[in-house]
């Protein structure tokens, strides 16, 4: 007898279809073939299967051909093992084939029968609405994260027995309602503060710049001075997710299976600070078979603090220059290309030098102009081009140290929402979220200057040697300047403290 049940299976962060079809035919029970390109997890879905249906009290008595239609396409993961769990037991004639057309199952099965959770379910409700399919049934502990997919019904499948139940009804049908989505009113409970930072004010103002145009920020600055300390607050500043954004970082974390048990969409932006001895596939993303995305992708729509910037080797640093400059990065290995969204803002940090003090007024540098040479040479020209903000960060004094408190993240954070508003209002219908997304078209749509202002930015131009890329960044970053001040076009001051962000390029790179 041969039963289909239908399933989904994960291509990157997007899920297709999978034909799941179970022949029993005469022979050794103990035969249990699966054909259809499955990997190691799949191969052995025998063995759970056939020992959930034995302790469940459903017994096979002939050989299993099971077939995972695409035949041509790898299937990686346990979330097979339901939908094989359920066309046998079709085929058993516990549930008539017209009832299993009704919906999608994805799941991984203990061996009492239970239903455990697995990764990518949000892609695979998504495909299963496109698909048409309007009933999902899926691991209890995934069916939040389903929820919220308008247009399907989730079903919580705890047991083989109770799933039983369900599909013959004898239990009610209930699906699992959509948990909030709505964004969190403000800075989550215990949340680093920018009002803990003493001192600083050029480094909280360029982060507050930073995060209201999601502009890439650099911070340079000897040890202790509290780069890594502002980094951490630069999240609670941040304004929230949009439903659309939640909807794609959530995906993203979803298959990567980093998303919390029982959690729907992701309400606060993700930041991610990988160790500087990560690979470069640790990064953006790979590894073998299909690949996976990385750090730079599970920061889409957060923050990637790459903290001691020189310490990563060149050439994990190197690949962040495409998904930097296009919002993505492209993943070609012998027989699949993948692209993965990585639409992030990126905070670095380092050293002036190998030792910290180039340009200390207290403490003495050890290293000669080669050792510090060699040292900023880790980090090239190009990617540099690519940070929109760079500021030094010199020791605290005492006086500012001891001093009364600083501005809270919450009121800076409601100028960044409030410059966020506008960037969203003028970019309505273009995909872009905030200024640093731009184009060189919109940069010259919405960064027209004045008399002054050309004159102030071609002297710039020629004194810094900025580049073409330098030159939109800057333009960008006044805007979003512009943008905080409620002013509706770019003036000199604006435009000034922008250019003042590149010092950088002269005192290092230049």
């Amino acid at each position: 007898m041969l039963m289909r049940v239908r399933t989904a299976a994960l291509f990157g962060i997007d899920a297709y279809l999978v034909d799941v079809e179970v022949d029993l035919s005469s022979g050794s029970a103990k035969d249990f073939t699966v054909v259809g390109l499955p990997d190691v997890a799949i191969r052995e879905s025998h063995h759970r299967v056939r020992s959930a249906l034995r302790n469940c009290s459903y017994y096979l008595t002939k050989s299993v051909t099971v077939n995972l239609a695409p035949a041509d396409r790898k299937k990686e993961g346990s979330s097979f093992d339901l939908p094989i769990a359920m066309g046998l037991l079709g085929t058993l004639g516990m549930v008539p084939q017209s009832v299993l057309q009704e919906y999608l199952f994805a799941g991984e099965l203990s061996l009492d029968g239970s239903v455990r959770p697995i990764h990518g379910i949000l892609p695979i409700a998504i495909k299963a609405r496109e698909a048409g399919i309007r009933k999902l049934v899926i691991p209890e502990a995934n069916a939040p994260e389903a929820a919220v997919v308008d247009g399907v019904r989730v079903f919580a499948a705890r047991s083989l027995p109770q799933l039983l139940d369900l599909l013959s009804g004898l239990v009610p049908e209930e699906p699992v309602l959509a948990p909030c989505v709505d964004p969190p009113p403000g800075i989550a409970d215990g949340a680093p503060d920018l009002g803990d930072v003493r001192g600083q004010q050029a480094a909280r103002r360029s982060l507050e710049v930073a995060a209201a145009g999601g502009h890439n920020i650099l911070m340079i600055g000897p040890p202790g001075s509290g780069k890594t300390m502002l980094a951490k607050r630069l999240p609670g500043i941040l304004p929230p997710l949009s439903f659309e954004e939640a909807l794609q970082t959530t995906k993203i974390h979803s298959v990567a299976g980093l998303l919390p048990s029982g959690t729907g969409l992701l309400r606060m932006r993700p930041f991610r600070a990988p160790h500087h001895t990560i690979s470069d596939a640790g990064l953006v993303g790979g590894g073998s078979g299909i690949p996976r995305p990385g750090e730079v992708s599970l920061a889409h729509n957060g923050l990637l603090f790459l903290d001691e910037l020189p310490e990563f080797p060149r050439n994990v640093l190197e690949v962040l220059r495409q998904p930097l400059e296009d919002g993505q990065v492209t993943i070609a290995r012998a027989g699949v290309t993948l692209s993965f969204p990585a639409s992030f803002m990126m905070a670095a940090a380092m050293n002036p030098c190998p030792c910290g003090f180039y340009n200390d007024a207290t403490r003495e540098c050890r290293c000669t102009p080669a050792i510090i040479a060699r040292y900023v040479a880790k980090i090239s020209g190009p990617l540099v081009d690519r940070i929109d903000i760079h500021v030094e960060v010199p020791a605290v004094k005492y006086g500012e140290l001891r001093g009364g408190e600083a501005e809270k993240s919450a009121r800076i954070r409601e100028r960044v929402i409030r410059a966020r508003e506008t960037q969203l209002e003028r970019f309505k219908g273009t995909g872009l979220y905030c200024n640093a997304q731009m184009s060189t078209r919109h940069v010259h749509q919405h960064g027209t200057l004045d008399a002054a202002g050309e004159r102030l930015l071609e002297t710039a131009i020629a004194r810094l040697g900025l580049s073409a890329r330098a030159h939109d960044r800057v333009l960008k970053v006044a805007r979003t300047i512009a943008d905080l001040d409620g002013a509706p076009q770019i003036q000199t001051k604006h435009l000034a403290e922008a250019v003042q962000y590149r010092s950088l390029d002269r005192a290092y790179w230049a």
